[in-house]
């Protein structure tokens, strides 16, 4: 399967200023991306020894997940220590000194953080646990006494999203507390000054030592109703008692005027699971988050229309705000593009996700390079999650007695969980541990047999391989052949999208099952899969410099 490739000359963007506007930023998990020390466990110093890589890639910026001290109830996302390094990942130094050699490689760093809940271990909560009912210690959280007549029901009917009561009762007193996540992830209390503050200060500790950006997880969760009213079918705009309050905007404002405070402004990005367009938009206001992510472009299923509308929602979503879209096709949350493109239903929902569905992989393959090009080519940045470049599917055969993801364990084993998409990454050999871990070590999630061919080595000597195509798509997509012009539609069939960007570049994507001509004397500067004599083939991107596409007007 050849890749072809046009050279585009004098066409490069200036990407000093607003560099986060029209960025790819490659999504690190650290436990699954590399292992320096021999343990199975993906550490700082493994990514340190990648960085070359990441730079060969084309990669602007890097999103760490989590890295902090963690009891790893939740992967990470329950922290005990906002300011240090977990010590299976290494050490605050060893951060700091990868934040500072990324960026000599033109590469910025962005880090997680996570405002909504603290783990269970954390100082805070401890001191709450061992401190009395109406305490200070414990107005940081969501503690209230039950409901019924002995207090032995929870306060409300909330459910946490991993399963469950959304409430966990106290040793000793008899008092819950709230978590959306697991247990071991109580909720913060964000009437509280104390806890604006704190998060305040973490956020320049992480500024001060380089962080270009954070990205913030579950930024619509922080406040609840104070009368924890219970969830209503068709609450309306901001009624949602823990969901996209209006109080939200001034913790952002507050946060954004931090950021702003920097020589080198630093970059807000929102984790925002809305419906609602104009809501959504809210937080992307001048003075609040630069970008949010694109869940609905995430979740779309590979066809034509509903991937138009999808797109079309986005920018007009961020339009009024001026903000750039956002592009993600994968993330460690959800199915990996080369497993769920290749089933019958390719959208993605966490109420619907299907361990064991039928999957076409080689289908799946195609589409998911079809889907990186298109989203190469579109307007404002793009996130990649590690793997997607090699093409990884989804790993579903993970025995009971390895799974990790509490998703799992609280629904009982009815949600698989997002350990799928966690598996450590292939770098080079034919067995396991690929070059992850040195041989002989097991890694902390098990790599299956039979991913010799999706290595970073291998798939490096093969021109067809998905590391190629993504590694001439971005290369391409920094050199901007579209000079930045306008996006407009193009007229096209039902099974086709096809846009224009500037004077003469077309972004031509075929759906349907027969291949469709291009337009003559059109220039191709690269495909995601092989045309058919001069056509292009199901479920193929193409790239043109295409000047017959001048003057064209959307449908």
């Amino acid at each position: 399967m050849e890749v072809r490739e046009a050279a585009v000359e004098g066409r490069s963007s200036s990407r000093a200023e607003q560099w986060w506007r029209d960025a790819v930023v490659y999504q690190v998990y650290v436990r699954s991306f590399a292992d320096a020390n021999g343990d199975g466990i993906g550490d700082l110093a493994g990514v340190r020894e990648r960085l070359p890589y990441l730079r060969d890639l084309g990669v602007d910026a890097l999103w760490f997940s989590p890295w902090y001290p963690s009891p790893m109830a939740d992967s990470g996302y329950d922290i005990s220590d906002y300011r240090s390094i977990d010590p299976a990942f290494g050490t605050l130094a060893e951060a700091e000194q990868l934040i500072a050699e990324a960026r000599v490689l033109g590469i910025r760093t962005i880090v997680d953080i996570v405002p909504n809940h603290v783990s269970d271990q954390h100082p805070w909560f401890e001191a709450a646990l061992a401190a009395a009912p109406g305490s200070p210690e414990r107005e940081r959280f969501w503690f209230r006494p039950g409901s019924g007549a002995d207090g032995s029901s929870p306060p409300n009917g909330w459910q946490s999203i991993f399963g469950g009561s959304a409430w966990t009762r106290a040793n000793g007193d008899g008092e819950w507390y709230l978590h959306l996540f697991a247990p071991e992830q109580p909720d913060l209390n964000w009437t509280e000054p104390e806890v604006w503050a704190e998060h305040e200060d973490v956020l320049r500790f992480w500024f001060d030592r380089g962080a270009a950006g954070v990205r913030i997880d579950s930024a619509a969760l922080l406040v609840k109703d104070p009368a924890l009213a219970e969830e209503r079918p068709h609450s309306g705009p901001g009624e949602h008692p823990f969901t996209d309050r209006d109080d939200l905007h001034e913790i952002y404002r507050r946060w954004r005027a931090i950021a702003d405070s920097y020589d080198e402004p630093r970059v807000l990005v929102g984790e925002i699971w809305l419906p609602d367009a104009e809501r959504f938009a809210r937080y992307l206001r001048p003075d609040e988050l630069h970008t949010a992510f694109n869940f609905d472009f995430l979740g779309c299923p590979w066809e034509a229309d509903r991937m138009r509308r999808s797109i079309d929602g986005a920018l007009a979503a961020h339009a009024p705000v001026d903000a750039p879209a956002t592009w993600v096709l994968s993330n460690h949350d959800v199915t990996r593009p080369v497993t769920r493109y290749g089933r019958a239903d390719s959208s993605f929902a966490f109420e619907s996700k299907r361990a064991g569905t039928p999957t076409d992989l080689e289908r799946g393959a195609r589409r998911a390079r079809a889907a990186a090009l298109l989203a190469m080519a579109l307007p404002g940045s793009m996130y990649v999650y590690q793997g997607e470049e090699l093409g990884l599917p989804e790993v579903e055969d993970i025995p009971h007695d390895r799974r990790q993801d509490p998703m799992w364990l609280r629904s009982g084993g009815v949600d698989p969980g997002r350990d799928g998409c966690r598996i450590p990454i292939p770098w080079s050999g034919d067995h396991p541990p690929y070059g992850f871990s040195a041989d002989g070590a097991r890694t902390w999630l098990d790599q299956p047999d039979g991913w010799a061919a999706l290595t970073v080595a291998a798939e490096s000597e093969d021109p067809a391989s998905m590391l190629s195509l993504y590694r001439a798509g971005l290369r391409l997509r920094r050199k901007a052949p579209w000079g930045g012009g306008a996006f407009r539609w193009i007229p096209s069939g039902d099974e086709v999208l096809a846009f224009a960007r500037g004077e003469d570049f077309v972004c031509f994507v075929n759906f349907g099952s027969e291949p469709v001509a291009l337009p003559p004397g059109a220039e191709i500067l690269i495909a995601s899969n092989d045309l058919e004599g001069g056509a292009v083939s199901q479920d193929t991107t193409v790239w043109l410099l295409n000047p017959l596409g001048q003057g064209e007007e959307g449908r």
